[in-house]
């Protein structure tokens, strides 16, 4: 529980300290890495109810539609932060899950085509394969201009 600071830096984007420490009792060395602590905003479900933020939540959905193609989990974890940083500047006390589901839509659609279809095809629910081939063809039709 004693410990003291040898050396403090912070992460690249500034969001993260990283902290050397060295334990009194036994001069042994580790890291600390300390998140400073924002309140985020409550999710607003499309039923109405209200849940915290959660970005394991964000992730998992991400790495689920990531499943196989190459895509790193550093990549994963850097659009995760990415939205939490776009969801904390909102400045809002709650978001929909709908402009959280874009948001994630759009960064996906930018990392990895396939990732994106994946996820729309959950996140927007297809009714009929009808529906989920318009939203190919639009990707296709962008693809291609």
């Amino acid at each position: 529980m004693d410990s003291k600071v040898i050396d403090s830096r912070l992460s690249k984007d500034g969001l993260i300290i990283r902290r050397r420490r060295e334990c009194e009792g036994c001069a042994k060395r580790f890291t600390t890495y300390e998140r400073v602590e924002e309140p985020l905003p409550a999710v607003v479900k499309k039923d109405g109810r209200r849940e915290t933020f959660d970005r394991t939540k964000i992730a998992s959905g991400i790495k689920k539609a990531c499943e196989k193609r190459p895509v790193s989990t550093a990549t994963i974890d850097a659009v995760v932060d990415r939205i939490e940083r776009w969801a904390l500047e909102q400045g809002e006390p709650e978001l929909s899950s709908a402009d959280i589901g874009g948001m994630v839509m759009g960064e996906l659609h930018g990392l990895d085509e396939v990732a994106y279809v994946r996820f729309a095809s959950v996140y927007r629910s297809f009714k009929d394969i009808n529906e989920f081939m318009t939203e190919l063809s639009d990707l296709l039709g962008k693809g291609s201009k």
